[in-house]
């Protein structure tokens, strides 16, 4: 593979920062944590297809609240020449248990909105009888 071909398959580490509005600290925390393994070319870092890839994982996993020991051990379970059911089954368990924590956290999180909600009704009325008799 020519130096230009490489070129067009990786990205640089500022190029990916762009790609997918992360910090260069971000991308190197990743690579300390093992998540993602640039190409090293002296100083630079060079990230494939592959690396690219995983990152969209990575993040994705992270909006939906996985741990980065999660991730990394779902990222680390593909094989590029199996079926990946354990991966793909491992994955379906973890999103079930963080999908019964959010809709937990969310009924939490409503009734809180609710009482806070009566809150600031009875405080608004008791600042509006304040002000009259104050008149």
């Amino acid at each position: 593979m020519t130096q230009t071909e490489t070129q067009t398959e990786t990205l640089s580490i500022r190029e990916m920062c762009d790609a997918y509005q992360v910090t260069a600290r971000t991308l190197r925390f990743y690579e300390a944590k093992e998540l993602l393994s640039p190409i090293r070319a002296g100083s630079k870092r060079l990230y494939t297809k592959q690396d690219r890839a995983r990152l969209q994982l990575i993040l994705r996993g992270k909006r939906f609240g996985f741990s980065l020991e999660d991730i990394r051990q779902l990222l680390d379970m593909y094989d590029r020449n199996g079926s990946n059911q354990a991966q793909l089954s491992r994955t379906f368990d973890l999103g079930q248990d963080r999908l019964a924590q959010m809709k937990a956290q969310r009924d939490e999180l409503s009734i809180a909105i609710a009482e806070l909600e009566t809150e600031l009704h009875s405080a608004a009325q008791t600042l509006a009888a304040f002000r009259a008799a104050a008149e």
